[in-house]
Order: structure tokens, then sequence, then C-alpha cells
């Protein structure tokens, strides 16, 4: 951190108040409408999305056992975010968590991708290791000693612009299509490209550099992993627009309909940015790109649970507004409610599941299990959607016409708006506006952004996850069960068939029997 930020680096955060602060004077290189943002903190756009950060710190102190853990490296307490998942428990309890965030904030909170990245990167490191005699674990257990000093926010950045989708990374005519390595020294490599969508990378204190997908040995300068902290030389942020995100500039709180909560989405480019070795975790290694991108997305699809949370503020907020309206003894929006609930509790459910399926890499830190994690992010492209129309369809056309906040304090027509757009006589209209304003942020305002669209393409858009899914069918055990049944085959051999299983069904075929 730059020697103007107020908040002493060598300080542990501890509270949302703390993390706050941490966060002022750093001289980030910001732009935000064409000009440069001096203080992101006061920022009227970004600072809803600092607000969700500092809660997961909040959280932390008001339920320590959930979002928090004793640190392996130093004894103290520190933020669930930073630790690698050592057992099942440590899986499932970090979904609950997330869930819990999620009802709590109304959006996303941001720091998943970092807990993900620690927890795949521990794995990856540890096993590339143990191939090629590198020095990466132990390099990354100093690093995750060192944020757990200061339990500090670390962001993950893997989604590279691409460029031709067509070209592998070292085709490419723009060879900064993706981050890559463009010079090594004696003390340590500088890299350059550009990563898109990047979750709260703003409000993280360090970002963690990762390749977004399987590589060949012609792009080994892509096969680059390494931490850098977010004000270092050679980083700029280009703030991501999201869907009526102005009105935190307007005045009032009304309209923006979740005025205190917001995602952040930002593209981050990187200008000969200098990594020195003990922060670099791989280097040229492209043999375990492939490794990375799929653990990472194992943990991190599981993680989409944190959209359960949402929904759960959803699904309360369409229940209100059938209150308000006076329609709740409807038999059909009791049933649109139930069916919401379905939804929702499947996404949970499912990724739930991968975690209590969780087990143990070589490296001793826990991984979900990948087709059940799959399966939970597939159900996150649609059924928020879903969830979204159903909670309109309970609002009415007025979640999409409703008068501004300005309207409703003008003192002539503010009266008449109270008047006729009235539902329930005991309900204040100011009530029902409120309410109303809740759902349009959430299907269609700014954390839409999180709960819809992110939805859709975070952790690998829908197609992602079916390959994946297809992979994993183990359809040649499914047959031989159905043959079995069907009295073609006969299993004499226990041993040969659980030889012949993998990943899931392995585990759970060989506990069964």
């Amino acid at each position: 951190m730059t020697k103007e930020n107020q908040w002493n680096s060598a300080q542990k955060i501890v509270s949302g108040e703390d993390y706050i602060q941490s966060l002022r004077g750093r001289g980030l290189n910001i732009y935000l409408f064409g000009e440069q943002v001096e203080e992101p903190v006061d920022h009227p756009m970004i600072r809803p999305s600092i607000n969700a950060v500092a809660k997961t710190y909040d959280l932390g102190v008001s339920h320590p056992d959930l979002a928090t853990v004793i640190s392996p490296f130093t004894g103290e307490r520190i933020s669930r975010f930073l630790h690698v998942s050592m057992s099942k428990e440590d899986l499932v309890l970090q979904n609950k968590m997330q869930r819990k965030l999620g009802q709590l904030t109304g959006t996303c909170f941001q720091r998943c991708v970092g807990m993900d990245a620690f927890n795949s990167l521990y794995s990856v490191t540890y096993e590339m290791d143990e191939k090629h005699g590198t020095p990466y674990h132990t390099r990354l257990k100093q690093f995750l000693h060192k944020m757990h000093r200061g339990n500090l926010v670390v962001g993950g950045a893997m989604t590279d612009v691409k460029g031709d989708r067509s070209l592998a990374p070292h085709q490419q005519p723009d060879p900064d299509m993706f981050v890559h390595i463009v010079d090594r020294t004696e003390e340590g490599i500088y890299i350059s490209g550009a990563k898109a969508h990047q979750t709260g990378c703003i409000n993280s204190h360090w970002l963690l550099v990762m390749p977004t997908m399987r590589l060949m040995e012609n792009d080994k300068d892509y096969a680059i992993i390494g931490a850098v902290p977010v004000d270092a030389k050679g980083l700029a942020y280009i703030y991501g627009r999201q869907s009526c995100d102005t009105r935190s500039m307007e005045g009032g709180e009304i309209d923006t309909g979740n005025a205190r909560f917001g995602g952040q989405e930002a593209m981050v480019i990187f200008d000969r940015v200098f990594i020195p070795w003990e922060y670099v975790f791989m280097d040229g290694e492209y043999d375990f790109a492939s490794m990375l991108v799929e653990r990472f997305t194992t943990y991190h699809r599981r993680s989409y649970v944190c959209k359960s949370g949402v929904g759960d503020v959803l699904i309360g907020a369409a229940a209100a507004i059938a209150e308000y309206n006076g329609i709740t003894k409807a038999s059909h929006i009791k049933d649109k409610l139930v069916e919401m609930t379905h939804l929702n509790e499947t996404v949970y459910g499912t990724g739930i599941a991968s975690s209590y399926q969780g087990y143990e890499t070589a490296s001793g830190a826990y991984i979900c299990d990948d087709m059940l994690a799959n399966v939970c992010k597939h159900h996150v492209t649609r059924f928020p959607f879903e969830i979204s129309r159903l909670a309109q369809d309970l609002a009415g056309g007025l979640v999409a016409t409703l008068p501004s906040e300005k309207d409703f304090n003008h003192p002539e027509v503010g009266r008449l708006l109270k008047k006729y757009l009235k539902g329930k006589a005991s309900v204040p209209t100011e009530d029902r506006m409120r309410m109303l304003r809740l759902i349009e942020n959430m299907t269609l305002g700014r954390n839409a952004v999180g709960y819809l669209t992110e939805s859709l393409h975070g952790a690998g858009s829908p197609q992602a996850q079916r390959i994946l899914i297809g992979r994993g069918m183990q359809l040649a055990y499914k047959k031989r069960l159905a043959r079995v049944l069907a009295g073609i085959e006969e299993i004499e051999d226990k041993e040969a068939v659980v030889n012949e299983l993998s990943g899931y069904f392995a585990r759970v075929f060989d506990e069964s029997m």
C-alpha cells in the first residue's frame, strides 16, 4: 500500500470500518465516465460495492464461527475467505457463509473468486512442485501467511479478454489479448495484458493473476500465476457500467432499490507490471494450467450458492409486495412463491452437496465434487431468471413504470402519487414504493448484474458446465448397472467394479458396498 494510505498496513483488519479505512489514500489509477477517480471510497457509485465487502468482516465479528477461522499460520482469527479448506466441514461452512452474506447484502460481496483461487492454487502448486521440483507451494504458503497477518482482501484475476477465440494465446495478432510475461530479470518478471469482468478488483488489497484456459507448449509465456498489490505500478482500472448505476448519484435512496450494497466489475490493464519471484507461483508450467482452471471452476461453480442467499431476499420482496397489493390469499400467488423457493433451494442443495461430497487432495486441502459443482452452476444459469420473472409477475407493471422519488417528494404531485399508488390500506405508499424499487434493482437494475448476467456468464457460460457434466456422466458404469439389473451381466468381482469407477461415483459406490 502507498505511503499516503491512512491505514497502517501492519495493522490487522477486523471490522468493516477497519476495512473501509484500509482502502483510503491508495492512489489507484481508476477511470470512470472518462475521468480519473480521486478517492473511490467516497464515490457514490463505487461505495455500495465497498460496503458489500465490508459486510464480510462485520459478519466475522457477529458470527465468528461462521465467517472466521483460526489461521494455521498466525494462530489468530481471520476471514474464512482467506482459509484453505482442510475438511469437508470447511467446504460446507464456506457455502453457509456465502448464503448468509447473500441474504444480508442482496448482491455480490466480491470475495469468492479470491477464496476459490487460494484453494485451487494450494493443491496445484503442491503437485507442480512434486513433478517439477519448483518452489511454488512454499512461496504460496508464505504469501498466505502475509495475507493472514493483515486479514486482507485478495481478488482473483482469471478472465483474459481473449481476442480471436479461434486462436490460441500465442497465435493472437496482438499478444496482449492474454496476460503474458514480457520480461524476466533476476528480481522477478514483468507482465502485460488485460483481465475483464474483474469482480471487486478495486476493493481488493492484492490480486492473484492466473491463466484462463488450457495452454500448450507454445503458450509458456502465458502460463503465469502471480500476486500483485492493487496499487502496483503499471495497473489501471476501467470501471464497468451497470444498469441504473447513476441513480446513486441523483440524491435520495429509494430509487436505487438497494442504496447500501452493490457489486463491482472492472477491466484491469497490466502495463509491464512487475512481480518479484517470491510472489510467482507458476512460470511456464503450461501443463498445469488446465488443472488449475478445472480445480478453480470446481470450487467457484459450487460457490454460486451465494445466489440462493440473494434469491432469499428476492423471494421475500415478492412475498411482501403481494401482501402490500392485498393478494396473498390467491392460490396462484402461493404457488408462485412455492416455485421460487423450490428453484432457490435446488441451487443451494446441489452446491452444498458438492461440498459434502468433497475429498482430500495430495496437498491435504479438500476440494468439492466436480459433477455437483457444475450442476449447481448450470442451475444458476437458469433458475435466477425464472425466480426474477416470477418476482416481476407478483410485483405488477408498476415495477417498471414507477415515478421517481423526486416526484413523490414534490409538494403537489407527491400527494397525488401517494393517494393513487396506495395498495393495501394499512401499508404506507412509501413502503410499497421501496419494495417495488428493490425488486427492480434485483431483476432489472444494478444488482441484476450479479444476480442474472453474472449468474449466466460468471465461472464459465452454460456450455462450459455442460461439457464437464458430459465428461463426468459415467455412462459405461451406468450401462453396466442396467445390464446387471436386466440379467444380462452379473457382478462377480466387487473390486474390479470399484476400480472401473472414478470421481464421485467411485467414492459413493465404494463407501456403500
